[in-house]
């Protein structure tokens, strides 16, 4: 009896060993890690990376005032959004950081997340620091660039998307316009989980 229940947990080990070793990763995974953020979200409510630990999530940067990329970047994050709920996919966040924080306050980013009727249950859009710490952040951790050129009510920025995983380590990046991969996202996010 004790032979076969020792031969059950070997065989059990080894199928459970040979199925991770073939699960598959994302390609030319970015490996960037997010250091630790505790910002303000569209409610007026503390949000920070402790409340993503053991979450997928993608990751935009925007403005309320753009008058041009961030209109359709939202609108292709909410494409997203509405994939995840029809693919049953869980614990899947949604981050909006606003690149002009001084113009959006809480208020104004949970107004412009309603224009776009997005579901607040996992998108959040964070403010609560200022011009140089955003756009510090951006360039350190997300390898990107914010810009906020004095006198100009525009912020220069870019339209990737990121995806990060439950480690909170940036993988992936995406364009957020036109050419969105909205399968190879939804695919990514499915190999991350």
């Amino acid at each position: 009896m004790k032979k076969r229940i020792v031969v059950f947990i070997l065989i059990v080990s080894a199928s459970l060993l040979l199925a991770a070793c073939g699960q598959k990763g994302i390609d030319g995974a970015l490996k960037w890690p997010v250091k630790d953020f505790n910002y303000v979200n569209h409610e007026g409510n503390e949000f920070g990376s402790s409340d993503l630990k053991g979450k997928v999530w993608i990751a935009n940067f925007i403005f309320t005032n753009c008058p041009d990329i961030c209109p359709p970047m939202t609108a292709n994050m909410l494409k997203i959004q509405d994939r995840v709920k029809e693919e049953g996919l869980e614990n899947v966040e949604f981050i909006s950081f606003s690149v002009d924080p001084e113009v959006d306050s809480p208020e104004v980013l949970k107004a412009f997340g309603e224009r776009f009727h997005v579901d607040f249950n996992n998108w959040n859009f964070l403010t609560g620091y200022t011009q140089g710490e955003i756009e510090t952040f951006a360039a350190d951790i997300f390898k990107t660039i914010v810009i906020k050129p004095e006198g100009v009510p525009e912020v220069i920025h870019q339209s990737y998307f990121y995806l990060v995983d439950q480690e909170g380590v940036i993988m992936k990046t995406y364009s957020g316009l036109n050419d969105m991969p909205i399968d190879e996202i939804i695919n990514d996010i499915k190999t991350l989980q």
